[in-house]
């Protein structure tokens, strides 16, 4: 959320961000109705002022007919106060349903551009993977190694369901493990954090109102979330911190659900596009400093991709373009991994940047050397998230004879002894 003076100040900017996110808001009528919320406002203090001062005097009235006419008088102030009151409130209710529609300015540097198509490539990482046979794609290897059960996985938890088996789980596990542990000796607090969070949350972190659709809910009005980010922001609604303290820095790890409501027919098969899934997540707080959030931003996608380097991935680094980002993102980077058997790049982790705009609406604040209370910057990024980084770890390290290596950094994770089993599904570098 942006801050009202600030859009009353800077009304063009908001609307070339509405222009470049490609997101529709109409900047003039939530100036309008601020507007009317202000004069309203004015309105109700002064009959407030006057009906207080009118019960005040009836005290003091010794003729009963002069009194008769205070008082009536007064209940007709009373009346009148209810009725602006009533009015202020629907005009309240308005504006604050606008203001959580507003776009969050994104970055000089992003690209122009509507759809992921249009993300611009930044980098490349690794080395690409050329093979003297066929690639096969992930569905090829987890059959032929029993990795997995979609057609078991449909029948438990419906279109997209899936069980992961046999080394596969425990590939799993051991990126997890990995990411937690390289993220831990680099000074952020691990977290387990809840896959369910009440709405309070997703309207603070922007991905409500406009993401609702995509996200579960329960019979207890409690939602599943998409990402860690969620809980973790929650975690220190309304709380303040000491300016010393910043910037914190935290590794969590959940379970995620997400519909994918606008995806219908997009792939269809497979780990890429699935409802449930695991993720480890990055979340930063920091000062209220744009230099600060820039220099962090590029930090965590930095550990993303040394994550990806350790696992001896071929990838690349993208900038979204402005209708590729959130409501609140300022800047978000994402990477992509190499799919051999469609040679193309798929997308394995994002990183963002939001300066104040959910801190502000979850009230999320420090205390600077000066003793002024300031919203805090907040950022989060992707660590690993499986299924589907298990995609290319499956296709960009086959070998002929239908096995798979295991990354070096990952064989104390999976076990040798679990490589010799299966038929010795997978080999070690």
């Amino acid at each position: 959320m942006l801050d009202i003076k600030f859009i009353r100040e800077n009304p063009l900017l908001v609307k070339e961000a509405a222009r470049k996110k490609h997101i529709v808001f109409d900047v003039e009528k939530l100036l309008d109705i601020d507007t009317r919320r202000r004069e309203c406002l004015r309105e109700v203090e002064i009959l407030r002022a006057e009906l207080n001062a009118a019960s005040d005097a009836i005290g003091a009235i010794q003729d009963g007919e002069e009194k008769k006419r205070a008082i009536k008088n007064t209940k007709e102030l009373k009346s009148t106060l209810q009725e602006k009151e009533k009015e202020l409130t629907d005009i309240v209710v308005q504006f604050e349903q606008m203001m959580y529609g507003v776009p969050n300015i994104p970055d000089p540097s992003v690209p122009e551009g509507e759809t992921d198509a249009e993300n611009r490539e930044i980098r490349v990482g690794g080395v690409k993977p050329e093979f003297s046979f066929e690639p096969r794609d992930h569905m090829m290897i987890l059959e032929n190694l029993d990795l997995a059960d979609f057609e078991r996985g449909a029948k438990v938890a419906g279109f997209r369901g899936y069980f992961l088996k046999n080394e596969a789980v425990f590939l799993s596990l051991g990126l997890w493990q990995y990411a937690l542990s390289f993220l831990s000796q680099k000074g952020f607090v691990p977290l387990f954090a809840p896959a369910l969070a009440r709405e309070s949350n997703f309207v603070g972190t922007g991905y409500f109102p406009l993401g609702v659709d995509d996200v579960y809910k329960t019979q207890d009005d409690l939602y599943f979330v998409g990402t860690s980010e969620v809980s973790v922001m929650g975690m220190f609604q309304n709380e303040i911190f000491e300016e010393d303290s910043l910037p914190l820095k935290f590794v969590a790890f959940s379970p995620c659900f997400r519909r994918e409501a606008g995806a219908y027919g997009k792939d269809t098969k497979g780990l890429y596009r699935v409802h449930e899934f695991m993720k480890v997540e990055q979340v930063v707080f920091c000062r209220a400093d744009h230099q600060d959030s820039v220099r962090l931003h590029e930090e965590l996608n930095q550990n993303a991709e040394e994550i990806m380097q350790a696992l001896g991935l071929y990838y690349r680094v993208v900038a979204n373009c402005g209708g590729d980002l959130g409501l609140g993102q300022v800047k978000k980077y994402d990477i992509e991994a190499w799919l051999p058997s469609r040679q193309i790049f798929g997308e394995t982790h994002s990183a963002s940047y939001f300066h104040d705009f959910q801190t502000r609406r979850l009230n999320i604040r420090y205390r600077d050397k000066e003793g002024t209370l300031r919203f805090i910057h907040s950022l989060n990024a992707t660590a690993v998230a499986t299924p589907r980084l298990l995609m290319s770890l499956l296709e960009q390290f086959p070998r002929e004879d239908g096995s798979v290596l295991v990354p070096k950094v990952l064989e104390s994770y999976v076990g040798k002894s679990l490589l010799q089993k299966n038929n010795a599904a997978f080999g070690k570098n």
